[in-house]
């Protein structure tokens, strides 16, 4: 097996898109902007959209290439909302804040498909659903006052039982489930394409091949240097999610990264393209090592799952989505597997996205917890109206704080994903 970091290039979304990658030079010599900002995935390219369409001077700077980590290798899911439901975000933020939040959060897969209509992003944009399938009874119970949850808050919301979660998936694996007719698939790479191109279209300055190496505060603003240049600018959004690393101190220890992994079969004939999400759905299933699938627009189908953690891809986790694609669908499990990749996804211990201001003129937006296509648009638009308009997010700030036991994470996880399959094997909610 490979690295993650390379995998970029034989991923099925880096062959098939239809945006052209992003015109973004390398940073050379001193730039200056009203605002800077870090990390060209959606978080970053959403924020810099935001405030160029509000009248701000405003400069991206990525590492690599714009889209090259996680939003341009995940599974092009939109499912609104956080890990949390509307209620436990009312207990846990109070009634008022906590009915604001969930609101907001609700309407995150608007915003995304929203974004695609606007600026005719071509990104096969599919709103058909997303279905969260249970594996075993006790998790039908927890998924479905879920979804009772949300249909009480007015969401399209359908219950399913097993004849109906079967008809839906082309499976018999699952109990039953929900679906949440907000949601629906992208391409996520020619997405964050779109977005680029949008965002210089409104005025944003957009440079790839320029890693922000360090970050500097000066009288006046911020001082972010790369490799060739420097960057001056009042703010700074910092966006790099779970490709952050030492730049603000603190901030990568927060998060445990994991990669996300896919396989992709070659395309479904008739009559097997038939029966498997017949109506464009993608799911998710309830297990803590969720697997979830879709299929894509050449007509193949989408497997994926979590990784390692760390760069190194683990051949045994890709043979468990081959495991899971035999036991879901059998017959497609005999097609060959033309594409697999990896990408950096990155989790908070309570499964919470961040929003730090760690120093004046310094905002920081991160910790999806895999909804990240949806949230990460949307905490974009977040960190954007902070700045331009002081308007602070529906999700409060917190400090910085450091996982303690992060440098142990490694073994930690370990552990946990031997916990996750017990409570897998018992059926319990993810």
């Amino acid at each position: 097996m490979g690295r993650s970091a390379d995998s970029h290039r034989d991923s099925l979304w880096s062959a098939t898109a239809e945006e052209p990658a992003a015109e973004a030079r390398s940073l050379v010599g001193e730039a200056t902007a009203e605002v800077a900002v870090i990390g060209g995935g959606y978080t970053g390219l959403s924020a810099a959209l935001n405030l160029a369409e509000a009248g701000a001077r405003v400069t991206l700077v990525e590492g690599r290439e714009i889209g090259w980590g996680g939003s341009g290798r995940n599974g092009g899911q939109v499912i609104p909302g956080v890990k949390l439901d509307p209620s436990e975000l009312r207990a846990r933020f109070g009634e008022e804040r906590g009915a604001a939040l969930a609101s907001s959060v609700g309407a995150s897969a608007d915003a995304v498909f929203a974004r695609i209509a606007r600026h005719a992003i071509r990104c096969a944009p599919v709103r058909h659903g997303w279905i969260q399938a249970a594996h075993a009874a006790p998790a039908l119970a927890r998924v479905q006052r879920r979804g009772a949850e949300w249909q009480q808050a007015g969401a399209p919301v359908e219950m399913l039982d097993a004849r109906a979660i079967a008809a839906r998936t082309g499976t018999e694996e699952y109990v039953g489930g929900w679906r949440d007719g907000r949601a629906g698939t992208v391409h996520p790479l020619s997405y964050a394409r779109g977005l680029a191109r949008a965002a210089r279209a409104a005025g944003a300055t957009l440079h790839a091949d320029s890693p922000a190496q360090r970050l500097v505060r000066e009288q006046g603003g911020w001082r972010i240097e790369t490799p060739r240049g420097a960057l001056r600018a009042r703010s700074v959004v910092v966006a790099t999610n779970a490709y952050t690393d030492g730049l603000v101190p603190g901030l990568a220890k927060t998060l445990l990264t994991l990669q996300s992994i896919q396989i992709a079969t070659a395309p479904l004939r008739e009559p097997l393209a038939a029966r498997i999400l017949p109506g464009g759905e993608c799911v998710s299933e309830t297990r803590r090592l969720a697997f979830y699938f879709r299929r894509s627009p050449d007509g193949r189908l989408i497997l994926g799952g979590r990784g390692a953690a760390g760069e190194e891809e683990r051949a045994a986790l890709f043979r468990a989505l081959r495991g899971a694609l035999a036991r879901l669908y059998p017959e497609a499990a005999r097609l060959p597997i033309e594409y697999r990749w990896s990408g950096q996804v990155a989790l908070t211990l309570d499964g919470m996205p961040r929003v730090h201001e760690p120093a004046p003129g310094l905002f920081v937006g991160l910790g999806y917890n895999g909804r990240g296509v949806a949230m990460a648009t949307l905490m974009g638009e977040w960190l954007a109206a902070r700045i331009h308009a002081g308007r602070e997010a529906p999700l409060p700030r917190t400090d910085i704080a450091p996982i303690a036991w992060h440098a142990a994470r490694k073994p930690a996880i370990a552990l946990g994903i031997a916990w996750a399959w017990a409570r897998d094997r018992m059926g319990f909610a993810g």
